[in-house]
């Protein structure tokens, strides 16, 4: 579900983490991560955030940013989506992209694809693993875009107006099927059959996985029905690494690599990705600003983790402990008592274990300063 209040939008969009994935880091991690990004940067020609740059400036995105403009001093959460487009230093919406293109570089070229010109490359990529790039950068800003649509059911009176949340619902529609439109005839536009079934399938795993996420949260009070760690890593995956880890082997067929090259940069895409979301996941967890609302959700690995370990009539006793007199829960509170377990601890030592995992499938490359930068942003995402 998502609710239009701020509050209700801020925590819904945190069980829906791949809405805005866009936090990576905290605050006091997010400086080193910066750096990484930078660094990356440079080696791979030009900043990822340029990368879907022709997309964003033609005429037809122009119109439909011209209409997103009329909920500005609205609640819709498309706001904050579009915002983050224009700028976000800190989280690096371009992280797939960018690592995409770094397996790329990484890689090399195939001196067995004679009909592949090693003239053609740019800083050691291809033009295809490029547009490649670009293609999955849209996806997933398409998935991005659709998980701002606003559940109109459950408006309240301080939400604002129904006519700017059934505007900005139409935007929000309008817009991730343009990206997504785009990206489908750039993959048409790559000529490979088997980089555009790879690519379709991680589309459909995308759906799945939101599906599933929306499926499992109850109406009446957000609890997860019988979601465990093992079911929770594979509909994360769905949801929010099969689009990265299907790019990376879609990279490698580009350059017609071999299977087992095919199969590493799958596996390092597919680590990293699951490592980004329980990074994602564990920040409100590792926070210590005092006064700072307490903000979470009901299916991050961490409480997951928790509910397991304490069983799920203790972690029903401990959420109704946490509801105060409106019947709305005291996050602080609920927070305390996963806490108090170990929870966190766990969810952090799978992180750090999905962190080695990538670290492990990367060393099946040469060694270069793309695979250096591809060991510190797997590295990166086990600092909280």
């Amino acid at each position: 579900m998502f609710p239009a209040t701020c509050s209700r939008l801020s925590r819904v969009a945190l069980s829906c983490r791949g809405q805005r994935t866009l936090s990576l880091l905290s605050s006091s991690g997010s400086s080193n991560w910066s750096k990484v990004v930078s660094d990356a940067e440079k080696i791979v020609g030009y900043p990822t955030s340029f990368m879907s740059l022709r997309c964003l400036l033609s005429d037809e995105l122009s119109n439909v940013a011209m209409h997103v403009r009329k909920l500005v001093g609205t609640q819709h959460p498309l706001l904050n989506t579009a915002r983050g487009f224009v700028y976000d230093s800190k989280n690096n919406l371009q992280m797939r992209g960018l690592v995409v293109l770094l397996l790329s570089k990484a890689a090399g070229p195939n001196q067995a694809a004679s009909d592949l010109l090693a003239q053609d490359m740019v800083s050691g990529i291809y033009p295809s693993q490029r547009n490649l790039a670009e293609i999955t950068e849209l996806i997933h800003t398409a998935f991005l875009v659709h998980r701002g649509i606003v559940d109109l059911k459950e408006l309240t009176v301080s939400d604002g107006s129904l006519k700017d949340m059934q505007f900005g619902n139409k935007m929000a529609v309008l817009g991730g099927d343009f990206l997504l439109a785009n990206a489908c005839t750039g993959l048409a536009q790559l000529d490979n059959t088997k980089v555009v079934e790879l690519i379709s399938s991680a589309i459909g795993d995308l759906v799945q996985g939101v599906y599933y996420e929306n499926s499992s949260i109850t109406e009446d009070n957000g609890l997860i029905d019988g979601v465990n760690v093992a079911q929770w890593e594979e509909q994360t995956f769905l949801s929010h690494g099969a689009l990265l880890a299907k790019s990376c082997q879609a990279a490698m067929e580009l350059a017609r690599h071999d299977m087992e090259s095919q199969r590493v940069a799958y596996k390092y895409g597919k680590h990293l990705s699951l490592g980004h979301k329980l990074n994602s996941d564990l920040q409100p967890f590792m926070k210590s600003d005092v006064g700072e609302p307490a903000s979470f959700s009901f299916s991050a690995a961490p409480v997951v983790f928790h509910r397991q370990i304490v069983g799920q009539e203790t972690w029903h006793q401990q959420l109704q402990q946490a509801k105060t007199f409106r019947n709305q829960v005291d996050y602080s509170k609920l927070l305390a008592a996963v806490k108090s377990e170990k929870g966190v601890s766990s969810a952090m030592d799978l992180c750090c274990y999905h962190s080695n995992k990538a670290l492990e499938a990367i060393q099946a490359f040469p060694s270069s300063e793309a695979r250096s930068a591809l060991e510190n942003i797997a590295s990166a995402i086990t600092k909280f």
